[in-house]
């Protein structure tokens, strides 16, 4: 996993088993984990029900390039939740916003798609850009672009309506590929009446609307799409729901579906780079179903969101206590600390300072030794159904003494 080059300290930890909220290693230290695999293990670990049907699936066949009754039963449930009515199936939301963005190419007839400036949508071409002096480019880091990115990606501000309108009224924008609210260089949450504004404006300049609801899934079980009633053409979905078996899917609205369905040519559609062999296995299809029947249901939301909500409040008390210049920031059962006194708006307010990273690196090994797993880079928490109280206020006490010792 080349994240782990990023790593705070000099080794990780080696895990010998997890199971809920927790993990130990193999020197049999015990951890409380708010990482929860950077959202792919939002189920907590190792569900029971996740766990039995991933075993009975195993023992009547894994992947098959056929359907099984799961997929059915898991294109309603995420219809019911997210609102769109034609689903498929990957294995990551990577597979998902790679093939919406061919088809959404593909029947628009224009060749570049819309992202936000720091952005993450997973290892798509096009979404590894950034902007430098108002120019579109590769983001630093990035390895072997196909191509020059300002070729086939426009990139904006995140809460900017007017760049965003600016940048579509060219003409030549396929889709906007947008998540709800960033978290990937942070959680950075949309003004008062921006999404109404992205939805007028791709509408107006005839582009496709996607949301990766990947990371914002921690808003509720329909996602930031339900919870704040967005109206996306497409919506892409991946890592927790599955309960950690590799699993994604895309949904499509109606109109869409007519325009793919009238646009493909059958006896080729199997060669235009859109699906693949293992997508909608027998495997990952009974995992998902598990998960989204049995693991990751409303009543497990309200309550993984009010320990969000406790564990922002533990935070921000300590951060006032002490009149640190820092903020705490919440998004559903994900919650953000980060060491400057104002939330971000877009992705260059979210670009850290050396003293920022500095600070993450020190708050994670400081919560590491004290055995609390944050998702590293910029502390963030992320609470699963089998998160407590405790948990929380276990971390809670640990940021204190952390901050108690940076003030002294």
């Amino acid at each position: 996993m080349n994240w782990m080059v990023r790593w705070a300290g000099d080794f990780p930890v080696f895990v010998n088993e997890a199971s809920g909220a927790h993990f130990t290693d193999v020197d049999g230290h015990s951890y409380v984990d708010f990482c929860l695999g950077d959202t792919g293990a939002m189920t907590g670990h190792s569900p029971k029900v996740a766990v039995d049907a991933i075993g009975e699936r195993a023992r009547r066949g894994i992947t098959l390039m056929l359907p099984t009754e799961d997929s059915a039963w898991v294109g309603e449930e995420l219809t019911r939740r997210f609102g769109v009515p034609y689903w498929q199936f990957t294995l990551t939301a990577t597979d998902a916003n790679r093939f919406v963005i061919r088809l959404a190419r593909h029947i628009t007839d224009r060749p570049k798609i819309l992202v936000y400036n720091g952005c993450y949508h997973g290892t798509v071409d096009e979404t590894i850009a950034s902007l430098s002096g108002g120019s579109v480019v590769a983001r630093d880091g990035n390895v072997g672009p196909p191509v020059d990115p300002s070729e086939t990606t426009r990139v904006v501000e995140f809460n900017d309506v007017p760049a965003l309108e600016e940048a579509l009224s060219h003409g030549d924008v396929a889709c906007v590929l947008a998540e709800p609210a960033m978290t990937n260089i942070g959680i950075i949450l949309p003004d008062d009446g921006y999404h109404a504004a992205l939805r007028e404006a791709t509408t107006r300049a005839g582009a496709l609307l996607v949301i990766d609801e990947t990371h914002t899934l921690c808003a509720g079980p329909g996602g930031y799409t339900k919870a704040y009633g967005l109206r996306p053409d497409i919506v892409t979905v991946g890592k927790a729901i599955g309960s950690g078996v590799p699993a994604g899917a895309y949904g499509v609205s109606e109109e869409v579906a007519g325009r793919i369905g009238s646009s493909t040519y059958l006896d080729n559609a199997d060669v235009g780079g859109v699906g693949g062999t293992l997508a909608g296995n027998a495997l990952s299809l009974a995992a998902t179903r598990a998960t989204l029947e049995s693991v990751l249901t409303a009543e497990a939301f309200e309550r993984m969101i009010a320990l969000g909500e406790r564990f922002e409040a533990g935070v921000i008390e300590v951060i006032n206590r002490q009149e640190a210049p820092w903020h705490a920031i919440r998004l559903g059962c994900r919650v953000e600390y980060r060491f400057q006194p104002e939330a971000p708006r877009n992705g260059t307010e979210a670009n850290v300072s050396e003293a920022q990273t500095d600070l993450d690196a020190l708050m994670h090994l400081y919560a590491l030794n004290r055995d609390i797993l944050l998702t590293p880079f910029h502390n963030m928490a992320l609470m699963c159904p089998e998160t407590s109280e405790e948990d929380v206020d276990r971390h809670t006490r640990v940021f204190a003494e952390a901050v108690e010792e940076l003030f002294i």
